[in-house]
Order: C-alpha cells, then structure tokens, then sequence
C-alpha cells in the first residue's frame, strides 16, 4: 500500500558517481586537496566566480531575475495573520531601490565603497531595497543583528565609521540612540518614531528621517547609478564571538555571486527556478539567508517574508505556501520533538509512525521524494501542512544536524533536503551534499567555488595522512579579510591563501567531507587528557530528554560536569506517566529526573565511544533555556562558554565539592 503511487514519482538521478563525490588536485604534500565535480576546470585548479557572464555583481543579479521573472512578483508581506501576502514585482522593486538609493546621495552620501551604511532590522522588503539600493551607488551594507545588544551594535558602527543606519522601529532606534557613536548621524526609519525619540536623537546631534522621504526624495533627483564592478566590497558581515568584539568580515561581489553560484550548479535540474517561493525568516545579517535570497532573486524567484514571530512561522508559511526554504537544526529538531512526544503517548500512534518512516525511508534509498503516498496522508500531512504543504527543497545548515533528525526531515516532509557545511569567512558554503544521496553523517564534497584540504592537529593528534585535520578552504568564497584586524586576518588565513576553519574534518571513502571536532575550546583535565565540550555537547543533545547542555572542565579538575535543561514537554510527559507532579523547576530538583537524564546521557556517549574521562560525572538540571536575551547565547545561537562559566559558578563549584 505504502507504494501504490511510486511508479509515477521518478527516482532521482545521483549526477556524479556516487561512491566518489569530489576530485583530488595533483600537488606533493602530506595534504590532499579536494574540488568539486560539478566543475570541469576545478581539476586545475580554477574556482566558479559566476553562473552567468551577465550576472557577476549582486546589481547584475537583481536585474537578470527581473528579466526572468518576467516583471513577476518578488518581495511579499503581509499586514497581520488574517490578512494575505501581497507582493512587489521586480520593477516596482527595483525602482524603488533606485529612489532610495538617490535619496541617499541627495542626503550627502558618497557613492562607492568607502560608504558603509548600517542596517538594523529584522527581515523585511525593506531590508532588501535598501540593499539593492547600496548596490545602485556601490555602497557597502552592514547589517547590525537584530539581537545583538547595544554596546556591539555600537562598536560596529564606531569601528566601520557608519553615519546613516537604516532602522527598523522605534524601539531599535532608542538601542541605538543608547550608546550612539559620535560618527552616527542620521537614522533611516521605515515606520516614524515616537515625538520624545526625535527629540532624543536630536539631542544626540542624529537626524531621523523616514524610508517613505528619502524615495521621495530620490525619485526627484537625478543622480546617475554607479554600478559595482565583481571585486568591490559588498558587505561587511561581522561574526559575534564567544568572546570579545565582532569581528567584520570583508565580502566581495565575487565571494558572494561565486558562492551562490556554485551551489545552484550543483543543484543541476533541483536548482531554484522562477517559479519558486522562498519563506525568510532566518536573520537577513547572516550569510546564510542572505545568500539564499540572493540566489532566488538571480534565478527570478519570490520571497516572502514572515511576520517576525517564530512561534507563529507556521502560520506564515500555512499562508505563503513556500517551495523552497532554507532551515536551521533547532528548528527541525522542534518539529522533530514535538512529533516524538506526540507519537510517544500512543502504542498505536508509535507503531504506525515507525512503519511509516521505514516505508518512506527504503524510497528514499531509491531515490523516491515524494509527499503524496498513503503514510503522508495518514501519518506526515499534519508536518507538511504545517509548513505550507508545498516545499520541494530545504537547504540546512548552520550548525550539526543530527543523524535521526535529517532522516525524519527527509521522509515527514518527502521534499529534497540537502545539508551544508561552512562559515561566514567563506560566504556560507563550503561543501554541500548531493541531491539524491539519502545517508546522512557528513555535510557532502566541496562545492565549485572552493577547494579544501585537511591540515595536521598534532594536539588533537589529527594527522592530514590519516585524512584528518583541521579544514582549510582556499577560493572565490574566501573573504578578503578581517575589517581593520589585520593580526586577526594572518591567524585566520595563512600566506598561501588558505582559510583556517577551526573546524576538524575527515575524508569519508567517497570524497565527502564529516566535522568531527572543534579545534578550539579545548581544555586539559588534571591528568592531561583533551576535552573537546563541544563534541561532547553535539553527543548528548541526542538525548529525548536534553533540551540543551553546556559541558564544563577545568584543568584543575579530573572529570567534566555539565549544566542540563531538560526537554520541558518530554519531561513532563515522562513525570506524568510516573506519577511525579510538579512543573519544571519542581522536577529539576527530583532525583528521579536527574538519574533518568543522565542515565540517557551516558549511554548515548557509550554509543558514539566517547571515553570514559569524557563522560559527565555530574549534571545540574536548569529549568531555563539559554538564550540570547539572557546572555549565555551568541546572535548565532552558539553557547556563550564564558559567560555560561560565570553564570553557572555558584552550581559548579558544588558539583565539584562533592566529586573530590
């Protein structure tokens, strides 16, 4: 039964040889060094700068989509929940960039690259026409995240010198206006502030004007464009650190045309085409979004926009109906989750759903993506539904992706899901996996804009001839380097060029690549054993029952410890069904709890082989996420591991009283 439609739905064709998914570059050394095989001239060692000879800058882009949309619809919102998309075509977009763009330089703006111009926002079509209106002038746009506090926003615009930030509300306004540098001097906003936050401003010597004027004022003038040309600036992209300030990283034109290029040329006939619709929701200050935007608006696709709160994008997408999206592992580890416990409560709802995803898993080994056959319309049409019922490919990345999770993904949603691995040094992509290979555990080949090669760790005892190392990336993606850091840029990228990851990776035996560690936060124990927290941290979030965990050593110390918060709905589920009452912080403080958790945790470190020195000897159970509003999280979502020190001290040291 659970085949009946198969017939109709064509495997797909894996394009290259499956079982050898990269090319390797002559060149003596202990190193191999690996390239796509999407790209002819890879094998001498040229990278894809362009997909088409037209379309080398994000200016050039922008237009082509327009002529192959064919003036079709391009930026969507939408006023509230109960209201539909509405949408502007590529001209309308287009003009209006160019409005906003001369109401600028009728503002006194400079056009060319030594003009950085701030944007403070959450994903808007705002966000984009003021992008593209940068690129009318060869301005250069920095995004200030949306989460990020006041006193990075204010080191980023002091240090890029930044005079206009574009501004989304009143209430961004005021961050800035909080700590603002004496370089700001003017505020772009796209809805009109508060009397009192004029004033305010003005005593600050900053002027706010509105979106709506500066077009005006634009469309009056007639300042001439001034394209960009491939090797300009186009953005500078500043990383939030664990520790210490941002640090900008420098993009090109060509880093980013090159990036996106490469990925849709592996996409072959799965690439976006115009006819798709992509839902934006992650942060637009990312590379990520930013250059899957680009890549739908160069190939004439929409994007449609969320109304900025993720609790409700499943409604957002209910109404837009996306094909395409791209995706983060906490937001499918939340659709995965909320699935289990549902399935958990029932025998017959647990059964049915492990027949399902073995049926849909063996087509998937087929080659099989579909969403139409009975196991969809009996057990994933709730999943499928609730992400507009439409999609046809997911791109994830960001962060590790559990095994279990993707293959869930794969078979609840029946689109293309494809995994990729890479940094904002690197424009996003490094490597990406192929569309039609179904086993998970690695983050695929290099794709055609770079090459990559494994270096020695000898701390770590990785060793480059056992093909591992640390990841070092050399191409047309690699950025230009730190703003104003020089001494950072030489740590980063060496004299031959190649980019320092930090990153550990191994060669599987068919050309693809798996992160296996982190070269960083590493620490001793007393008897001199290597942690990696991280490795151990990516181990334990497999647990049903882990939410999230900081590991914690110090080199003092003979064992490692942890701060656990709970899974709060399989938690509650399991202390229901065992009669223990109490909400979440009542149940943190039960020991019950605590030994089922840990007892999880240890057996799923037993099963990855983690060593005995790197199992936890003690855990705290935290009732309260880590997050970026409380500081113990990066705009990225990356724990903060100093700050989870400091926080978590008084907990810490008890927990190591009672080890010693």
């Amino acid at each position: 039964m659970c085949n009946c439609c198969c017939a109709t739905v064509p495997p797909i064709t894996f394009p290259i040889n499956r079982n050898n998914q990269s090319d390797t570059l002559n060149y003596k050394g202990p190193e191999l060094i690996r390239v796509s095989r999407f790209y002819k001239e890879a094998k001498e060692g040229k990278f894809v700068s362009y997909m088409f000879p037209d379309s080398r800058t994000l200016y050039e882009t922008f237009r082509r989509g327009a002529k192959e949309s064919n003036n079709g619809p391009c930026l969507g919102w939408r006023e509230s929940y109960t209201k539909p998309y509405q949408w502007l075509s590529y001209n309308e977009a287009l003009l209006r960039a160019k409005n906003f763009g001369a109401g600028m330089v009728a503002q006194g703006l400079t056009p060319g690259t030594n003009t950085f111009i701030g944007i403070y926002s959450q994903n808007c079509p705002e966000w984009i026409l003021a992008e593209q209106a940068a690129y009318c002038y060869s301005m250069v746009l920095v995004p200030l995240y949306d989460t990020l506090g006041p006193d990075a926003c204010a080191f980023i615009i002091k240090q890029a010198e930044i005079s206009v930030v574009i501004c989304e509300d009143d209430s961004k306004c005021n961050l800035l206006l909080e700590r603002a540098p004496r370089c700001l001097r003017k505020l772009i906003v796209f809805r009109d502030v508060r009397p009192a936050t004029r004033q305010r401003a003005k005593n600050r010597g900053v002027e706010i004007v509105t979106f709506h004027e500066v077009e005006v004022l634009g469309s009056k003038s007639n300042h001439v464009e001034v394209p960009p040309k491939p090797s300009d600036l186009c953005t500078i992209c500043y990383t939030s650190g664990t520790t210490g300030n941002p640090k900008g990283v420098m993009l090109t034109h060509e880093n980013v045309v090159g990036s996106l290029s490469a990925v849709l040329m592996q996409m072959g006939d799965h690439k976006v085409r115009s006819t798709d619709v992509l839902i934006s929701f992650l942060p637009l200050a990312h590379m990520l979004e930013r250059c899957c935007e680009n890549a739908m608006y160069m190939m004439g696709a929409s994007v449609g926009f969320y109304l900025g709160d993720i609790r409700r994008l499943s409604d957002d997408m209910k109404a837009l109906k996306p094909t395409v999206t791209a995706a983060v592992p906490r937001l499918l580890n939340r659709i995965y989750d909320k699935v289990q416990a549902e399935v958990n409560g029932s025998c017959i709802k647990k059964m049915l759903f492990n027949m399902a995803m073995s049926a849909k898993e063996s087509e998937i080994k087929r080659g099989v993506l579909r969403s139409n056959s009975f196991w969809d319309m009996l057990v994933f049409r709730k999943v499928q539904e609730g992400m507009g019922g439409k999609l046809r490919l997911m791109l994830v990345g960001s962060a590790p992706l559990a095994e279990n999770v993707l293959t869930f993904t794969r078979c609840a949603l029946g689109c293309l899901v494809i995994e990729g691995y890479g940094q904002t040094e690197c424009t996003a992509p490094i490597t990406l996996t192929i569309q039609g290979d179904h086993v998970p555990g690695h983050v695929g080949p290099p794709v055609a804009c770079n090459c990559v090669k494994l270096v020695d760790v000898p701390e770590m005892e990785y060793w480059a001839k056992n093909n591992q190392g640390e990841v070092c990336v050399k191409g047309t993606n690699v950025f230009q380097g730190y703003y104003k850091d020089p001494e950072k840029t030489e740590e980063t990228i060496d004299a031959g060029g190649w980019h320092h990851t930090g990153d550990v990776g191994m060669w599987m035996p068919n050309g693809t690549l798996k992160i296996i560690d982190r070269r960083k936060h590493i620490f001793k124990l007393s008897q001199g054993e290597y942690i990696v927290p991280e490795k151990i941290e990516n181990i334990y979030i497999r647990s049903q029952y882990v939410s999230q965990v900081y590991v914690h050593g110090e080199s003092l110390k003979s064992c490692i410890i942890a701060i656990v918060v709970p899974d709060v709905d399989v938690i509650k589920c399991w202390a229901s069904e065992n009669g223990i009452p109490g909400t979440l912080s009542v149940l943190c403080n039960n020991d019950d709890v605590k030994k089922l958790i840990m007892d999880d945790m240890i057996a799923w470190g037993k099963e990855a082989g983690l060593k005995s020195f790197e199992q936890v000897k003690d855990i705290y159970l935290h009732p309260d996420p880590f997050s970026v509003q409380n500081g113990l999280l990066t705009p990225t979502l990356k724990s903060k591991r100093p700050q989870l020190k400091a926080y978590f001290k008084p907990q810490i040291e008890d927990m190591y009283s009672k080890l010693t």
